[in-house]
């Protein structure tokens, strides 16, 4: 290894234990994902419990898992699991708007004021 790498292998480590300064861009683009991750996390598990439920009975109707389970009438029964699971991948994108809404009215002012700054400086 010649002295060149050496020393970017070097420099390379030492920024890991230096301390990281960060700017007010980093704290406002950090309370933004503050303020929509919970909306999306949340739309993304629903959102994936709902397809699972929607997908469980549509599996009903297609095959015969609901005769092996001993299920009556798995026609039946598989159509409304897929309807429920239908109206809740519907409701998924309502209540995820719901959700970033509340979190933006509580986090507005901080927003806005931290924003206002940053236009002002340059």
């Amino acid at each position: 290894m010649n002295k060149n790498d050496q020393q970017f292998v070097a420099q390379k480590i030492r920024t890991q234990y230096m301390e990281k300064h960060t700017s007010k861009l980093d704290a406002l683009r950090s309370l933004d994902l503050k303020v929509r991750r919970p909306a999306n996390i949340f739309s993304y598990v629903f959102g994936s419990i709902s397809a699972i439920i929607m997908g469980s009975g549509m599996s009903l109707v297609m095959t015969d898992i609901g005769a092996t389970l001993g299920i009556a009438n798995p026609l039946v029964t598989g159509i409304v699991i897929g309807v429920v699971g239908m109206i809740l991948a519907i409701v998924n994108y309502p209540m995820h708007k719901g959700i970033l809404n509340s979190r933006k009215k509580k986090y507005a002012p901080q927003i806005i004021e931290m924003s206002d700054k940053i236009m002002k400086n340059n």
